[in-house]
């Protein structure tokens, strides 16, 4: 029996398992990277974090979102993207909590290129088709 396969019988594509893990950390780090931001991390490292959760959206939008996904992450992702946008042009949190307008922008800073990512490779696969 080859790595590639289960005891069932069924073949497992390493790569793709690589990938997807690879993605989901990304996501779980940009998160948690996202939240540090909006806690009020203001130190000398604050440009060098705010890169690290951009890099990760990309990664997110590369390697975590596969053909069969594309529509549901740009449908929630957009939702998301909007709502996280009205939220800080509003300023209803200002007031209230401003660590969650920080959280929202960081937010912003990990969703937005994975969405522009995912939006691009739908084109080419519908354009593909």
């Amino acid at each position: 029996m080859s790595k590639n396969q289960r005891k069932s019988g069924v073949k497992v594509n390493l790569s793709v398992k690589k990938n997807n893990l690879l993605g989901s950390w990304s996501f779980i780090v940009g998160i948690f990277l996202a939240a540090i931001l909006g806690l009020g991390y203001t130190g000398i490292y604050q440009t060098e974090i705010l890169w690290a959760v951009f890099l990760l959206g990309v990664i997110v939008g590369l390697l975590n979102i596969s053909v069969e996904e594309i529509n549901a992450f740009l449908a929630s992702a957009t939702v998301l993207v909007l709502v996280s946008y009205l939220g800080i042009q509003v300023g209803i949190f200002d007031s209230v909590a401003p660590a969650i307008t920080n959280m929202l922008k960081g937010i912003l800073t990990l969703f937005v290129p994975a969405t522009i990512i995912v939006t691009l490779k739908a084109i080419f696969v519908y354009a593909q088709r």
